[in-house]
């Protein structure tokens, strides 16, 4: 069973599948149990690269 929809829960730190606690608890979809295992991984690069072009609008650098 590892295709399908998988999610990340932060209130269990652990991976879930659909019948899994609420929404509001948790990362996902994700299409593999490989790639929600590494859902905050994913977060933290998302966030990084979102400040880092809110830096580059501030700074006048807007991407064309």
């Amino acid at each position: 069973m590892d295709e399908g929809s998988w999610f990340y829960c932060l209130k269990h730190d652990a991976v879930e599948t659909r019948d899994g606690c609420a929404e509001r608890h948790r990362l996902g979809p994700y299409d593999t149990r490989a790639e929600a295992e590494q859902a905050l991984q994913i977060v933290a690069e998302r966030n990084e690269k979102a400040d880092a072009e809110d830096r580059a609008w501030k700074d006048g650098k807007r991407p064309e």
